[in-house]
């Protein structure tokens, strides 16, 4: 099981961490991918890091956004920085055996950037 927090309001340009605690061992996913569900659009892949720490950006956060993962701690986290108005949306991490594969998904965190 999968839990996100962080989510809230904040002005354009200001910064949030997401946080995705896992219930078991993050040791046995491989990858932790980050989704996000913008009003009347369809959820999207923003960012995924495998155990191995190697990343993936959509082009539309590359640069603003980092993902990392704390393994002993069963965590991964979105680093977001100069959050625009248009990444408001939904936040979801998903968590699967290899990239692109979402076994496991959590509940969600609102994001909510004003201008």
């Amino acid at each position: 099981q999968l839990v996100e927090t962080g989510g809230g309001l904040v002005q354009a340009g200001g910064s949030l961490r997401l946080s995705c605690a896992a219930s078991t061992s993050l040791w046995g996913l491989n990858a932790i991918h980050w989704h996000r569900q913008a009003p009347g659009k369809q959820r999207e892949l923003v960012a995924a890091i495998s155990l191995g720490g190697s990343t993936f950006y959509a082009d539309s956060v590359k640069g603003r956004f980092t993902a990392s993962r704390d393994n002993g701690k069963n965590t991964a986290y979105l680093q977001m920085n100069s959050l625009k108005p248009e990444d408001t949306g939904v936040y979801y991490c998903s968590g699967g055996s290899a990239l692109y594969e979402y076994t496991n998904w959590g509940q969600g965190t609102q994001v909510i950037v004003s201008s």
